[in-house]
C-alpha cells in the first residue's frame, strides 16, 4: 500500500496585513524610504524579514503598498474634493485636507507622497518616479475637474485648468513642507485661505 503525502502549503500568515502596512506607512512617511531600513520596517511591523518578503515582496514592492494605503487612508480628502460643487470648494478642500493631514496628532508632519523620495540615489529610481507619477496623477484629476468647471460656467473663459492645478498643487506641496518645519495648523490654515483669496470667479 502507497500514501501520499500532502503538498506543503507553507506557514499560516499570523500578523494582520492592514495594520502591518499602517504601521509601514509611518516608517516611510518619518524616514523616507532610504532612511528607512529593513530593520526599522520589520521592528515597527512586528514581523520577521522572511515574513515581510513573503508577504509583500522587496522594500520596493512595500513602498508601493505602503503608498496606496495612505492615499486611500490619510489623504482620501483628495477625492471628495473633486466631487465639491464648484472650483472653489474643490480647491479650499484640498488645501484644508493637506494642512489637516500634515499635522494629524499621532503621526508624522508633512506628507509622504512629497518627502518618501527627495533624497534617493539612482538605484532607488523606481521609487522615485512612482512618487513624481503620484502627484502628476493629482495635477492630471485637478486638471480635469477644472475643464468641467470651465465648461459649466463655473471658472471664467480666460481660466488655464493646467495652470491652476499646478498652482493648487504647488501650494499643497508648501503647506506639507511647512508643516515638517514646525507650523501650525492653524497657521497653515491662514496660508490655504490666503491663497484663495485670489481664487479666479466669474464676473
Amino acid at each position: 500500500m502507497t500514501t501520499t503525502t500532502p503538498p506543503r502549503t507553507g506557514r499560516p500568515r499570523t500578523f494582520d496585513i492592514d495594520e502591518a502596512l499602517d504601521r509601514a506607512v509611518v516608517v516611510f512617511w518619518s524616514k523616507g524610504f532610504e532612511g528607512a531600513s529593513l530593520d526599522d520596517l520589520t521592528e515597527a511591523m512586528g514581523i520577521s524579514r522572511p515574513s515581510l518578503y513573503r508577504a509583500f515582496g522587496s522594500k520596493e514592492d512595500l513602498f508601493s503598498r505602503a503608498l496606496e494605503r495612505y492615499t486611500e487612508g490619510l489623504t482620501s480628502y483628495f477625492v471628495r474634493a473633486l466631487a465639491e460643487p464648484t472650483s472653489e470648494a474643490v480647491a479650499t478642500a484640498v488645501l484644508h485636507g493637506t494642512a489637516e493631514a500634515a499635522t494629524m496628532p499621532g503621526f508624522p508632519t508633512g506628507c509622504l507622497g512629497v518627502q518618501g523620495a527627495l533624497a534617493t540615489g539612482d538605484e532607488s529610481r523606481g521609487v522615485r518616479d512612482a512618487l513624481v507619477a503620484w502627484r502628476e496623477g493629482g495635477i492630471v484629476h485637478l486638471t480635469r475637474r477644472f475643464e468641467q468647471a470651465m465648461a459649466s460656467g463655473d471658472l471664467p473663459a480666460s481660466t488655464d485648468p493646467h495652470f491652476l492645478a499646478l498652482y493648487l498643487r504647488t501650494i499643497a506641496n508648501g503647506i506639507a513642507v511647512q508643516a515638517t518645519s514646525g507650523s501650525s495648523r492653524a497657521d497653515l490654515l491662514r496660508v490655504a485661505d490666503l491663497a484663495l483669496a485670489g481664487w479666479p470667479r466669474q464676473g
